[in-house]
């Protein structure tokens, strides 16, 4: 087993998304490093990563979540990655980007609750959080969930990838089918492309706070 596992929050959230997946996967041996994204760059994001592989001691599960999919598809071609988890996350290609995906999707409902500052920075609204986002969670952690998201730079979606870790590596697909981020029909097929793994599970586009345990045992399979 691969024992050195790094978990890489989407955009509107933080290291924080993973409180209930840490603990759970540090009962079973693993060696967990949650990265703080800054959300104000692609590049800033991607090195951000690979500083944390840098400090693994050993091989390296590489886990994204959202629009860190397409970070960890980028930052996951270093030596000491092994094995790819995604989670409900986009999966660009070279050349691609979040942004040139999500373009190509079915219309997502969480779209329109999206809402740009003055500087180019995206925050979603209450309403957006609440029935699109983390529907399967209860009030008191969807307000958690709204306080805290960490506003992303609209240009950091939009960040392509040099060279795809995913062809070079096992890569494993966790679909989310109440998804209304990234649709299931969407994830699917990004899955299909990369050959992965892939399993589902009945959740919302947070299912590392609404499904802990199968989020769990679906990196750990990875790491098997």
């Amino acid at each position: 087993m691969i024992s050195n596992i790094i978990l890489v929050h989407g955009a509107w959230a933080d290291g924080t998304s993973w409180p209930k997946v840490i603990p759970l996967l540090a009962e079973k041996g693993a060696t967990v490093a949650a990265v703080q994204l800054p959300l104000t760059s692609f590049a800033d994001d991607v090195a951000a990563v690979r500083r944390a592989i840098a400090l693994a001691d050993g091989d390296v599960v590489l886990v994204g979540h959202s629009y860190a999919g397409a970070v960890i598809g980028e930052a996951g071609n270093d030596p000491k990655v092994a094995r790819l988890v995604y989670i409900d996350a986009f999966a660009p290609d070279a050349g691609e980007s979040a942004a040139s995906l999500f373009s190509e999707f079915q219309s997502a409902p969480l779209g329109a609750e999206i809402r740009p500052d003055a500087e180019g920075f995206l925050k979603l609204t209450a309403e957006g959080v609440t029935n699109l986002f983390a529907q399967d969670l209860e009030a008191p952690e969807q307000e958690v969930l709204y306080a805290t998201q960490g506003p992303i730079n609209g240009a950091a979606m939009g960040g392509t990838l040099t060279e795809a870790a995913w062809k070079t590596r096992p890569t494993f697909y966790l679909v989310g089918t109440l998804d209304q981020a990234i649709l299931q029909v969407d994830q699917e097929r990004m899955a299909k492309r990369m050959n992965a793994t892939i399993a589902h599970v009945e959740a919302s586009h947070v299912p590392m706070l609404s499904h802990p345990d199968v989020v769990v045992n679906f990196i750990l399979q990875a790491a098997a």
